[in-house]
This record gives structure tokens, C-alpha cells and sequence, in this order.
């Protein structure tokens, strides 16, 4: 054990803990800005300076280890000043005009700022000048970056895409993309991974709110809203409700209040999705093992992930779209059908937790309904809140309303969809009942559950084995996809999510700096799974009801038309 005092107080810690642990370890807290435990430990903000005895630079306590004897003083003037003064030089390159930012009273600047008493600033003014499009779902503000590194280091070690970088060196250093000159440019799989991790408003997505909005007020257009599974497990978060209060009737409530016409669960077409995958992948078994393992679609920025940097195996990749687009399908058309609407005059909204929803929905190849998008507008879970806010609504007043019919229901199966592991677990529950004709015991493929980041099993469905693989976080995928081309390791089944935990910890959920939400909100949707009386897929009578009355069946003429699609009608940048 290794012994020092800090502020005063004793501490004894076991050996190659840093100082900041150290401290924290007898309540001691030291102010952070870049630091991200495990993957970003760099010192590059300098905020968590102290001063130790003997010496006379200030130490970063995120990446010095404490040695025996050391003195240290977290607040004594000379830290407190080299603290403030960093803070200061890092203000004099960023643009505060606060109330216009995304991240306003979201900032950790901001609020580090205000804890040191900066009310003024020595340093003149040097902002960076922007660039990039203003159209791409994912935007880089230059003038708000502090060249923290939190971007590089999550999409290096964790993301494994290798998209920012720090370019130039001295005065001229500055985060930017990597390779190409613009970001659109690049490879980025945008995951939105770099935005929930950047402590300031230098990353974000795409505002699609004001676009919402207009279509609400037209009274020509039809406004129809569907609601991804793992919304329901964080929209309520920001807003300060309980888990009881942000039900999906009060969400259904609040939409009602805005002015949309219908609301509809994402559920059913993650449903409806099963349905069509796992009817693809039993014809792939049948059909000789071509193009194995078969990658699952629903995650669209898994897919432009293996696009970008594999894409030799993009056959393998399932033809089934994600669940999103299969809503926005069958809603310019079966629904418009039995409602008797113009599909042209639908406006289709989709509520996601992803940033790379708003890129798949913009593809030229997702207009199979009517010729126009099927899918309108992606609003994150983030941008919902702004939603709410702009319009002063108060969901904790508003009396629960039923999701509408149809399509408002989905199955505990679909649910699960937004956990990693769930896509691959509901669909084993339908492939069983598909080859069997009976149905498995629900919770029989549990095994795909929790976080580690790849996790494998092997089942038995009518005397066929199988082995699958679930990987979340592309960094795991593309350890999983290098050993498959390496032969080290063979499937049948391979579900990916891009982000960390699945979509519960996609790149357009709510932030919190510093900590990973994903583990506490996925047991919400496997809650709702095991308390429900329908946990498959194919038992969903609303999925009954759509084949009977529109599409026929799986794989059909009519379901391949409209919710299946081929990866190769769009390309990556450099993608020949």
C-alpha cells in the first residue's frame, strides 16, 4: 500500500492508483474536463492540476500515480490559479455564447467555469473558424472544440473507426478528421458515440426539430410518429420523471398534445422485422450455408460501419431493414390503405436513439411505399426533449393515452430489440417456432444477454446446431469480424450494434459525462419482456393481421418489395 496525505488527510491506496483516485477514494474530488477512465487518462485539459510538495511544477492528478510520502494540495492557490488559468486559455478559443449551444446547462465547460469563479477572462479572443456541412447528420462545431481528445480516444479504442485525429502541431494543433478534408467525406459510421462523450457542444447531431415542427403546423399533412424501443427506457430522464411517470402512454400523451395524428410503437416492426429475418436465415440454412455468418441489418450504423471498412462482406449482411424503415414502409402504404390517406400527404416521424437513423432514412433506396421517403424526419431521444421543452409542455400533468391500432403494439420479443443481445434472442425464439412448428421456452437463448462486448453460444433448433455471436461497440465488432476472416472463429448468426449496450446507449440518448447508462436502462426493456404474456414475434396479432390482410407472407413478393433493400444500391465515400 502506498501512503501520502492529501489536503490534510491520510491515505493508504494500493500501489499505481493516480492521485486522482487516490483522492477521490476519502471524499476528495478534483475537477476533470478530458478525463475519461480507461480511455482518455492523457492530462491534455490540465484542470485537474495539484500541487505537490517539493516540486515545483503542478502534477495532473488524472495520470501521475501517488508515491509514498507525497504531500498534496488540490486547493491551494497556486493549483487553484494554474486551474483557473487553463480553464481561461481553453475560454479564449471556444465560442461561449452560451444560450444559443446545445450543451447550454449540459456543459461541463460551463459548469467548471462557473465553480472557479471565472467571471472574467485575460486572454484575447481566438476562434476558430467552422467548416463542413450543416447538412450531415452529424456535425462538428469548430468553434466550441477545447482539444480535449475525448473524440479520438472513444472512437479509437472504443469505436475502432479512427475518424478524428490531432492534426498540427503548436498553436496550429486542432482536432479534425482524419485522411479526407470534410467529414462527410470519411468513413464515419456516425454512431454518435463521439457526441455523448464530448464534455462541450463541439459534436452533435443534426437539429430536426424546427423540420418537425413545420410539418405539424400544416394542416394538409398527416403526421404519423413511431417510437423506437429504447426511447422508453430514457426519455423521461431529462425531463425528471420517474420510470412510472415516463410511461409510453404519457410519451403517446405528449405527441397527442403536439399535435401528431397517430402514434405508433417501433415494436410492431421489430416484430415484423423477425418475422422477415428470421425466415431469411432459415432459407440460408436451407439453402447450403451461402454467405455465412448472416450479419443482422437493423443497426444503421453497424452497416455503414462494414460498408466503409469491409466491404467484401457486405452479402452477408441480412436484406431485411431495420425496423425504423420497415414502420415508415408500411405505413405509406398499408396503413395509408386502411386509413384511406394519400401516402404523399403522410409526414413520418421516427423517434431513435441514433444518429446514423437520420442518414438511413435519407438513402435514395428507402422510398419503397410511394415513391417519396418513407421515413421523413429522425428526431434523436435528445432532440425529443427539445421538442417538448420548446412547446412548454408538462408531461407529469398530462393524462395517459393508448398508443393507436394497428400498429401500437409489439411483443416482449420486439422490446428487447434495443439491449444488445435482444435482436438475436428474439429471433431465435421465431426460428425455433418457424423450424419446430412449437414454441421454445422464452427465455430459453437468455445466454446472448449482458454486456460483455462478444459474447457467444451454441443452440440446437430441430436437430441443427448453431453458433452465434452477439458483439456490441464497433471496436468488438471489428475484433469479431478479424478473426472470422482469420478462421479463428465460425458462425452461423452474427447480431451487431454499433453502439455500446445496444441502442439503450446509442449516440442519441441523453448525456451524462462521464458515465455509461446502457447497463441500467437495458433490464427496462427485458422487465417489460418477462412481465408481458406475448414474448414471440410471430404470435403478435397485429403481425398476424398485416401478413393476412397485405403482405402474404415472409419473404414474399410484396414483403421483399417493401422491407427488404440491397446494400449495394448505396455507397460509402471511396466505396467503389
Amino acid at each position: 500500500m502506498i501512503n501520502a496525505i492529501i489536503d490534510g488527510i491520510k491515505v493508504s491506496v494500493p500501489d499505481n492508483t493516480s492521485i486522482l483516485d487516490a483522492a477521490k477514494s476519502v471524499g476528495i474530488q478534483i475537477p476533470t474536463l478530458c478525463y475519461l477512465k480507461e480511455i482518455n487518462e492523457i492530462g491534455a485539459c490540465r484542470v485537474c492540476v495539484v500541487e505537490v510538495e517539493g516540486h515545483d511544477k503542478l502534477f495532473t492528478a488524472c495520470n501521475n500515480i501517488l508515491e509514498e510520502g507525497m504531500v498534496i494540495h488540490t486547493t491551494s492557490y497556486k493549483a487553484r490559479e494554474g486551474r483557473r488559468m487553463n480553464v481561461q486559455l481553453m475560454l479564449s478559443e471556444h465560442d461561449d455564447r452560451c444560450t444559443t449551444c446545445v450543451r447550454s446547462t449540459d456543459c461541463s465547460l460551463q459548469r467548471l467555469a462557473k465553480e472557479l469563479n471565472i467571471q472574467d477572462n485575460p486572454f484575447e479572443k481566438h476562434i476558430p473558424e467552422q467548416k463542413g456541412s450543416s447538412d450531415f447528420p452529424l456535425i462538428r462545431d469548430y468553434t466550441k472544440c477545447i482539444g480535449c481528445m475525448r473524440c479520438v480516444s472513444v472512437c479509437d479504442k472504443i469505436q475502432a473507426s479512427s475518424i478524428w485525429d490531432l492534426l498540427g502541431s503548436g498553436s496550429r494543433a486542432q482536432i479534425d478528421v482524419r485522411d479526407v478534408y470534410r467529414l462527410e467525406d470519411s468513413k464515419c459510421a456516425l454512431c454518435g458515440q463521439c457526441i455523448t462523450h464530448c464534455p462541450v457542444g463541439a459534436l452533435k447531431e443534426r437539429d430536426d426539430v424546427s423540420k418537425v415542427l413545420r410539418a405539424l403546423d400544416n394542416k394538409d399533412k398527416i403526421t404519423i410518429v413511431q417510437i423506437a424501443p429504447s426511447i422508453r427506457t430514457a426519455w423521461g430522464e431529462m425531463l425528471g420523471l420517474t420510470p412510472q411517470q415516463a410511461s409510453m402512454e404519457r410519451l403517446s400523451a405528449v405527441l397527442k398534445y403536439l399535435g401528431f395524428d397517430y402514434v405508433f410503437d417501433t415494436n410492431f416492426t421489430a416484430d415484423l422485422t423477425i418475422m422477415e429475418e428470421g425466415s431469411e436465415f432459415i432459407e440460408r440454412l436451407k439453402d447450403g450455408k451461402r454467405n455465412f455468418p448472416m450479419f443482422t441489418s437493423c443497426c444503421p450504423g453497424w452497416v455503414r460501419f462494414l460498408k466503409g471498412h469491409y466491404p467484401e462482406l457486405v452479402d452477408n449482411l441480412s436484406t431485411a431493414k431495420s425496423p425504423q424503415q420497415m414502420f415508415g414502409a408500411i405505413i405509406k402504404s398499408y396503413v395509408a390503405k386502411i386509413k384511406n390517406i394519400d401516402p404523399k400527404d403522410i409526414y413520418s416521424v421516427s423517434l431513435m436513439p441514433c444518429v446514423a437513423k437520420k442518414h438511413e432514412c435519407a438513402l435514395d433506396n428507402m422510398n419503397d411505399a410511394c415513391g417519396e421517403p418513407d421515413v421523413d424526419a429522425v428526431l434523436t431521444n435528445r432532440e425529443l426533449i427539445r421538442l417538448i421543452r420548446s412547446q412548454h409542455v408538462r408531461p407529469e400533468l398530462l393524462e395517459e393515452v393508448p398508443l393507436d391500432d394497428p400498429l401500437g403494439f409489439g411483443s416482449g420479443a420486439g422490446n428487447i430489440f434495443g439491449a444488445t443481445g435482444g435482436v438475436m434472442e428474439a429471433a431465435l425464439r421465431s426460428a425455433y417456432y418457424l423450424v419446430t412448428g412449437e414454441n421454445p421456452d422464452p427465455d430459453a437463448f437468455k445466454a446472448v444477454r449482458g454486456m460483455d462486448g462478444w459474447k457467444e453460444a451454441s443452440f440446437e433448433i430441430d436437430g441443427i446446431p448453431l453458433k452465434i455471436a452477439v458483439a456490441h461497440g464497433l471496436g468488438n465488432a471489428d475484433r469479431l469480424i478479424k478473426a472470422i476472416k482469420k478462421g479463428q472463429v465460425e458462425y452461423d448468426f452474427v447480431e451487431i450494434m454499433a453502439c455500446p449496450g445496444g441502442c439503450v446507449g446509442g449516440g442519441g440518448q441523453p448525456f451524462y459525462d462521464g458515465v455509461e447508462m446502457a447497463e441500467k436502462r437495458a433490464p427496462i426493456l427485458y422487465a417489460f419482456d418477462a412481465k408481458t404474456d406475448l414474448r414471440f414475434s410471430h404470435e403478435n396479432p397485429s403481425i398476424k393481421q398485416v401478413y393476412e390482410d397485405y403482405l402474404i407472407a415472409p419473404l414474399g413478393e410484396k414483403s421483399h418489395h417493401l422491407l427488404h433493400t440491397n446494400h449495394h444500391d448505396w455507397k460509402m465515400p471511396g466505396e467503389e
